[in-house]
This record gives structure tokens, C-alpha cells and sequence, in this order.
């Protein structure tokens, strides 16, 4: 059982992005023709529309279903592996990922095939001449999605391998031309921002299908977010640009905003909030579903669950006393839904399976249903982008202007108000913050390179594991994670370098 996720097909399922003339209740049901490809395929704007469609599907993969916490959260401080050693968790867990790691082949392959989709409608609507196109802005809005989406997934692809492929054009089958060398950092997030830059000149801040359709298809606002997020991550950073972005996200006329409640956000019955910009509009039951939440949660089934929470993040809930994200972000149990002890090994909690002991989950996604889960991940949240603008502010020198901003964050949690003494002070504490609002979010990897602190955070986790021999626990085994600047990278697949010989390797792999 604990290998069943490599035993999972990813359905045809779609972003439930149906035709653009729809109400937002078709819109959510209507599902995509996803197959187009080339030649004769490409006539109308409902060919484009369902392509469009397809491209979204992207975001049902496996990568977007799971992966995404794993590589931000197992491997960071923020979760052990869990699931009862399969080892490519393992790896990510233990920094120990190599060339031959199958997840990472298909991480590769899953956000390529999303850039994919966007570059066949970009290339396509150049030469389709449909007068519905030219419609209530159809033309505009498809461009304009297309190069957000594409903008997303490099985003992906740049902060796991760094430099990598700039893949513009569709429907070439030469080698000499799709088998591209790596461009650098700089040039992908100069091409991420470029796509940026066509998206908000072409998207609107809102469809009139009203929050169940803004939420799920790029709007200005996703643009200016992610833009935010690029001028932070990249190592040219600009924090000017950061600041520039956030502040136009807050002062959109879509309306963004916090919500009074933190627990809303993961309840499951809140969706398409104020403080939602993107999220992923899974729907419980069917093709629709995710089926990743049983993956973390489910103790029903018997069978040991993924991103277990590290002892590392307990305490730092704790510490804040941030009883509020905390009971929103992990649960303990001792028993299941139907009363009975939950006891299985855990090396790092429970290695001789005592039912006293309670279990952790992760618990921001709460409803498995049995592989059939509606909840939503969320994408882009307008807490991050408030965060990014304390960040933003502290680097930029501005102390009380970062901590007014971050005390927002803080006071929704009923926190007090932070205090800091430096610029080195505040970051810390901004990225603590940061910690505790997005654990599981697939988010602290990221945030730890960003404050080039990777290294030094998790070769300073006093974090142990525990064998079991006759019901009695082993002496604690300290865990030696032998971070190196290196790993803040992840290698380049081999099956894609035996593909093309073009791509070189990270280095340290």
C-alpha cells in the first residue's frame, strides 16, 4: 500500500474551464476537449477556447496534486518523508536526490507538457481568423492566459533546476531544433517576466462568471502576484519590483483582501474567497476530484501517510503559541474516523507503533473521500503577496513600514505584534512568519533559498529518528541532513539528458 501513488493514473480531468460565452456554473462543469494538436486541428475560436482548456489541465497532474509540497515541504524543515520509506520521498527528505529519481523525470515531463500546451495556442491563434475571436476580447484573454500559464510552470522549472530549456514554439519534430541547450536563470525569469508583461496587457481584473471563475483562470491580479513572487526569488532579485507589484495586487478592483479567519482558508466550505487570487477547483466524486489529499491524511485506510510534520515545526507553532495555524495546518490522532487506534511505525514519532501516541497529518487539505477529494490547493493568496511586501519593505530599509505590514498577518491569528531590532532581525522573523502561515503549502523551501539560509537552517535541525526492537524504542539517531548550496537545486533528470545531449548537469550531481 505504501507504494499505491506509483500505481496511480492521472485521469483526464480539467480545470473545468468550459466554453468563454458560458455562466460561471457551466464554467465550472463543463469538461475541455484537451486533444487538438496541429494541421487542420486550429480553425475557430472554439478550437482555441477548448485547447485553452487543456492547457489548464496542467494543473491536475501529479506535480500540482502532490509533488509541489513535497520538494517545498519534505524537503525542507518543515516534514519528514513518511509513507514507510519509498524511496524517492526519501530522497527528497534526506537531500539525497539523485539523477535517476523517477519523480524528478516526471516533475520534468509534467510542467514541459503545461508549457507545451501554451506554446501550440500561441503559435495557433496567430493564424486563425475567426470573427468571434475579435469578440468581447476572446483573442486578448487567450493570449493572455496562455502566456500566464506558461509564465507558471517555468516559474516551476526555474526554481527546481535553475537554468533550463526556453521552449517558445510548437510542432517541430527535429531534433536540431527542439533539443535546446539551457538557458541561464536570468534568461528564464527575463522569458517569465516577458510572458508576464504580454499577460497583463491582455487579461482582465475579472469575468463576469464572479469569484468562481476568477479564481480559477488568470486575472490581472495572478499576474502582478506572480510577478511579485519572480522579482523576489530570482537571484537578481529587485525588491523595488516586488514592492511595485504587491502594491498594485492590494490595490486591485478585484478586490483582495484577508479573511477574518484563518481556518476558513482550509475548512473545505470557504473557497473562492477574497484572499484566493488562483487555486485549483477540484470537484469531490469524479475526474474532477484530487486525489492527492489521500496521500497526507486518511488514517482510515491503515496504512502510513506522506509530509509527516517535522518535530522542528511543532515546536516553532508552539513557541509563537500559534495555537490558530497551527489546528489549521496539522492534526494529531490517536484514533481514526471510526474510533479505532491509529498505530503504525513512524521513525521519527511512533517507531513501535503505540496507539497512546498520537500521529501527525498535515491538515490544510481535510477531505480525502476516498482518492476523491474536492478540496482546493490554492495557487497564488493574497497573505502572500502581503508578506512578500513586509519582505520587500525591510530589504528596501523601510523597519516600521514592514512591521505594520506583517503585523496585519499576525494580528488575523490574534499574534502580537512583532518587534524587531535590525533589518537582519525582521528578516528573520518575516520568514518565520512566513513558516507558519504556508506549512504545507509547498512554499518554505523557496522561501528558505530566497533568505540564503538553506544550508545553515537544515544542517543546524537536531531532529532524530528512532528504531523499534521488542515494542521498546532504539536510543535516538540523530539525522545528518548534509545540506550543500549545491542541493538548493535539484539535478536534471538523466532520461532528458540521454534525450538531449545538449543539457548539462547541476553541479554536485
Amino acid at each position: 500500500m505504501k507504494n499505491i501513488y506509483y500505481k496511480l493514473r492521472i485521469i483526464g480531468c480539467s480545470l473545468l474551464l468550459a466554453s468563454f460565452f458560458s455562466c460561471s456554473k457551466d464554467f465550472l462543469n463543463v469538461t475541455p476537449k484537451s486533444d487538438l494538436t496541429t494541421g487542420n486541428a486550429y480553425n475557430t475560436a472554439q478550437d482555441l477556447s477548448n485547447a485553452l482548456n487543456g492547457a489548464y489541465t496542467t494543473f491536475y497532474a501529479e506535480y500540482y496534486q502532490w509533488d509541489d509540497v513535497l520538494l517545498g515541504d519534505v524537503r525542507s524543515d518543515n516534514a519528514y518523508a513518511g509513507g514507510g520509506g519509498d524511496a524517492p520521498i526519501v530522497a527528497y527528505d534526506q537531500l539525497n536526490i539523485t539523477t535517476s529519481n523517477n519523480r524528478m523525470f516526471n516533475n520534468w515531463s509534467q510542467l514541459y507538457q503545461g508549457v507545451s500546451r501554451c506554446n501550440i495556442i500561441l503559435d495557433k491563434i496567430k493564424g486563425i481568423n475567426d470573427p468571434a475571436l475579435d469578440q468581447n476580447n476572446l483573442r486578448q484573454n487567450i493570449i493572455g492566459q496562455a502566456s500566464f500559464l506558461r509564465a507558471f510552470h517555468y516559474f516551476r522549472l526555474v526554481k527546481l533546476y535553475g537554468g533550463v530549456p526556453i521552449e517558445l514554439h510548437s510542432n517541430s519534430t527535429d531534433p536540431a531544433v527542439i533539443n535546446l541547450a539551457r538557458s541561464t536563470e536570468t534568461e528564464v525569469y527575463n522569458q517569465i517576466d516577458a510572458d508576464l508583461q504580454v499577460a497583463l496587457a491582455n487579461l482582465p481584473d475579472s469575468y463576469v462568471g464572479g469569484p468562481s471563475e476568477n479564481k480559477v483562470r488568470a486575472t490581472k491580479g495572478a499576474a502582478n502576484a506572480l510577478l511579485a513572487k519572480i522579482w523576489a526569488q530570482r537571484s537578481d532579485r529587485d525588491y523595488n519590483k516586488v514592492l511595485q507589484y504587491c502594491n498594485t495586487v492590494i490595490a486591485s478592483p478585484a478586490g483582495y483582501s484577508l479573511v477574518s479567519n484563518y481556518a476558513d482558508l482550509f475548512d473545505g466550505n470557504h473557497y473562492f474567497s477574497s484572499e484566493s487570487i488562483l487555486e485549483i477547483s477540484f470537484i469531490a466524486g469524479g475526474n474532477q476530484a484530487n486525489w492527492g489529499v489521500q496521500l497526507f491524511l486518511a488514517p482510515d485506510d491503515g496504512w502510513q501517510k506522506y509530509c509527516v510534520p517535522s518535530k522542528d515545526l511543532v515546536s516553532d507553532f508552539d513557541a509563537q503559541n500559534d495555537v490558530i495555524r497551527k489546528n489549521a495546518s496539522l492534526v494529531f490522532w490517536t484514533v481514526d474516523a471510526n474510533g479505532a487506534p491509529i498505530a503504525w511505525g513512524d521513525e521519527n514519532w511512533n517507531p513501535c507503533q503505540d496507539p497512546t501516541i498520537g500521529t501527525p497529518f498535515a491538515y490544510k487539505e481535510k477531505h480525502p473521500a476516498g482518492w476523491a477529494s474536492g478540496d482546493h490547493p490554492y495557487l497564488l493568496r493574497f497573505d502572500d503577496v502581503v508578506l512578500l511586501k513586509a519582505e520587500a519593505q525591510n530589504e528596501l530599509g523601510d523597519l516600521a513600514g514592514a512591521l505594520a505590514t506583517v503585523n496585519q498577518i499576525r494580528a488575523r491569528v490574534s499574534l502580537p505584534n512583532l518587534t524587531a531590532t535590525s533589518k537582519a532581525d525582521l528578516k528573520t522573523k518575516i520568514l518565520n512568519e512566513r513558516r507558519l502561515e504556508f506549512a504545507f503549502e509547498g512554499q518554505r523551501w523557496d522561501d528558505l533559498v530566497r533568505a540564503g539560509v538553506c544550508t545553515t537552517v537544515m544542517n543546524g535541525l537536531h531532529e532524530v529518528k528512532y528504531t523499534c526492537a521488542n515494542a521498546t524504542p532504539s536510543a535516538p539517531i540523530s539525522i545528518n541532513y548534509n545540506c550543500t548550496n549545491e542541493k538548493w537545486l535539484c539535478p536534471i533528470p538523466q532520461l532528458e539528458r540521454d534525450a538531449n545531449p545538449k543539457l548539462t548537469q547541476n553541479p554536485g550531481y
